[in-house]
């Protein structure tokens, strides 16, 4: 039988990937006698870990292997075999294959390389093994893959040296990577970081198993607080989506790391929004739209990490800053603005408060404490208490420099900390302090988070609070809009009137507009619409009418609308000369309002893609544009729209009054439920301009461009 596909909303496929983590009896075929063969590492591994299972190795050159008795094959392994690892030749590896599948084994993990990262014939031998193991309901991790580890019950499938002597501690970080050496620096680092680790994967070639399967297990894992992804590119989007919209649910915070950033939007270059809209730029949408926190950096990675690790997601954004250095109090201040944290001004009485305590201190947040914090250790925990009752501060940053390397002082603010942690444990306290080892673990197993850098704390800090506001907010994130019955989109390409009319049917107001294909009939056309008009070339064949000299606004009589017809005509055969004129569409001017843009991209890896931005000339001009993975809801677009740096201007600013924001919003929506239903044939959508009037009084577009296959 087949392995069952994932699918929205279940995880059918994580649940068969279980053996790769939980595993009871582990062969591993080509097992080495040398330890530091690729062969021997994870026999050597697996006794090294105390792993509680049976290791059984499987070489039918030797009765036994670093003590333990070795099978000739798979076939005489005595029972069942939960997890088979191979580590053979490349070209054994489809007998070893073979064999688990007639002993009943439930998963292989396959160091073995050669396969589709080679050649074309690799490739070929590589889907011949995937057949194999499917017909016979058992998953493939790999090829060329340096495998899993489950902390917690030391198991360790893989050939990773790192950690040898020196096995994790068991934690709430679960780590998911494409890549196998990357991934063991991560494991690696982390463990050396003291973070308490729960699973890892790598997922090599991807030929069965790949990497939503893993992201979608380790998530599903009681056990799991937070998981860290490293991510090349993403071979099944929709599950991608969906173990994303899955983690948002359990309230379990992803950070990723993205790389492989190309531009893919060149290929369309007839639309502003395929211009605009690369593969990076999808990415980081996607991440937003589904709370992701994207790490640019290893070091923000595992900082980030670290954090989640804790368990605590504040929401309200407010942070205090207590310190024993001004420089460094402003330094986090800063810190905290640029990413979205308030550092609230304390009220008269709690500064009254603390000008009692410390006299020539700052105390309007941050709190300076001077250097009398180094002789009255008192001064810590009143003052935090202060900044946590009176401040509304969930969270906080003390700044305590090398206090964390002088054992007197360790000796004194250990009993403080241990105070503050029972007295405020649904608070979020991140101490920026050099500290010895032993030191930091003492204060992190009393729910401290320990930094060396306020901005790295600071940082942290901000990326729990939006973790704890997604978090929150994810039951009021609504469905997408249901729209009516779509018909299909007609072949061929379609002119301005046609796109129009298909998108008004999808709910998307458009200016009302009459075609005429004469001088007199645009002067009917402007008479009954009422002065003044636009007017505009009507073709298939021409996408941006400016560059033709095809648009003619504010015609305000007959006559000007007659001149402009034989303006515009005589212009657009000039400088297109191929393109098919079909004649004029003439529209009332539409009154003033804010220029906006609404697009669809067809993404290679992702489908259809939103974007919103200023319009106009501005969207090339400014680039002040925001995307999302169609389809989503109004208030998904309502947050898209708060990403515009010109989203200020929408509220409202220097008496301009705020704009219609939730038309667009709405207009948005349904547009990306009408890319969504026609995402096997539609290439592309501009809506370019979308007049956005005041509050209340809604948003028309002028001008619409579809694109199909």
């Amino acid at each position: 039988m087949g392995a069952a596909p994932v699918t929205l909303g279940s995880w059918p496929a994580a649940a068969t990937v279980a053996p790769f983590f939980n595993a009871r009896s582990v062969a591993v075929i080509g097992a080495s006698a040398d330890p530091l063969k690729i062969g021997g590492r994870p026999v050597a591994g697996l006794i090294e870990a105390g792993f509680e299972g049976r290791i059984l190795p499987v070489n039918p050159n030797y009765p036994t292997v670093q003590g333990l008795p070795a099978y000739r094959s798979i076939a005489d392994v005595p029972g069942e075999v939960d997890l088979a690892i191979v580590s053979v030749p490349t070209r054994d590896v489809h007998g070893a294959i073979e064999a688990c599948a007639a002993k009943g084994v439930r998963a292989a993990v396959v160091f073995s390389a050669g396969f589709a990262e080679v050649d074309e014939a690799g490739r070929q031998a590589q889907d011949s093994l995937v057949a194999l193991a499917r017909h016979h309901g058992m998953r493939l991790m790999g090829p060329n893959c340096m495998g899993t580890i489950n902390v917690r019950q030391r198991l360790i499938a893989s050939f990773t040296y790192i950690v040898s002597g020196n096995w994790p501690k068991p934690g709430g970080v679960s780590i998911v990577s494409q890549s196998g050496a990357f991934g063991s620096y991560c494991l690696g680092l982390a463990r050396d970081q003291g973070i308490g680790l729960n699973l890892w994967a790598t997922t090599g070639n991807q030929a069965d198993v790949d990497f939503t399967d893993t992201l979608a297990y380790a998530l599903e894992d009681p056990e799991t607080r937070v998981v860290l992804a490293y991510i090349e590119g993403c071979g099944r989007p929709q599950a991608l989506v969906g173990a994303l919209e899955r983690a948002r649910a359990l309230g379990k915070p992803v950070v990723m790391m993205k790389v492989g950033a190309s531009d893919v939007g060149a290929a369309a270059a007839a639309s502003h929004t395929a211009s605009l809209a690369g593969a990076d730029e999808v990415y980081d949408a996607l991440f937003r739209q589904y709370d992701v926190h994207r790490a640019r950096s290893l070091e923000e990675f595992l900082s980030i990490g670290y954090a989640c690790n804790l368990g605590r997601f504040p929401t309200t954004p407010a942070l205090g800053v207590l310190t024993i250095s001004g420089g460094a109090g402003v330094l986090t201040a800063d810190t905290a603005r640029r990413e979205g944290l308030d550092v609230p001004e304390l009220p008269a009485p709690a500064r009254e408060e603390l000008r009692a305590l410390v006299p020539a201190g700052g105390l309007r947040n941050p709190v300076d404490l001077t250097g009398a914090a180094l002789h009255d250790f008192s001064l810590w925990p009143k003052s935090l208490r202060i900044l946590m009752q009176q401040g509304g501060c969930p969270t906080a940053v003390l700044f305590m420099a090398h206090l964390g390397r002088n054992p007197v002082f360790v000796e004194r603010l250990r009993p403080i900390f241990e105070a503050l942690s029972a007295e405020f444990s649904d608070r979020v306290f991140a101490l920026a302090m050099d500290a010895a080892p032993e030191v930091r673990r003492s204060l992190e197993e009393r729910g401290m988070l320990v930094y060396r850098d306020p901005v790295e704390a600071t940082r942290a800090i901000a990326a729990l609070v939006r973790f704890g506001r997604a978090f929150a907010e994810r039951g009021a994130a609504g469905a997408p809009p249901v729209l009516p019955p779509q018909p299909d989109l007609p072949a061929g390409p379609l002119d301005e009137r046609a796109a129009k009319a298909i998108l008004a049917g999808a709910g998307i107001p458009m200016v009302p507009d009459r075609i005429a294909r004469t001088a007199e009939e645009a002067a009917a056309a402007a008479e009954a619409l009422g002065f003044p008009v636009a007017m505009k070339i009507l073709s298939p064949d021409i996408a941006h009418k400016t560059e033709v000299g095809g648009v003619a606004l504010g015609l305000a009589s007959a006559a000007a609308v007659r001149d402009a017809f034989a303006r515009i005509g005589a212009s657009a055969r000039e400088k297109a000369p191929g393109a098919r004129i079909e004649g004029v569409i003439v529209s009332p001017m539409v009154g003033r309002g804010t220029e906006m843009i609404l697009g669809v991209h067809r993404d290679p890896v992702f489908g259809p893609v939103v974007m919103a931005g200023l319009g106009g000339i501005h969207v090339e001009a400014l680039g002040d544009v925001s995307f999302r993975v169609a389809p989503f809801s109004e208030a998904e677009a309502m947050r898209m729209l708060r990403e515009l740096r010109a989203w200020p201007l929408l509220e409202g600013a220097r008496g301009v009054p705020p704009a219609d924001v939730e038309a667009l919003a709405a207009a948005l929506a349904r547009l990306s439920v009408f890319a969504d239903r026609h995402r096997d044939r539609l290439l592309g959508v501009d809506v370019n301009p979308f007049i956005l009037h005041p509050r209340g009084r809604g948003g028309v577009a002028v001008d619409a461009l579809i694109q199909t296959l």
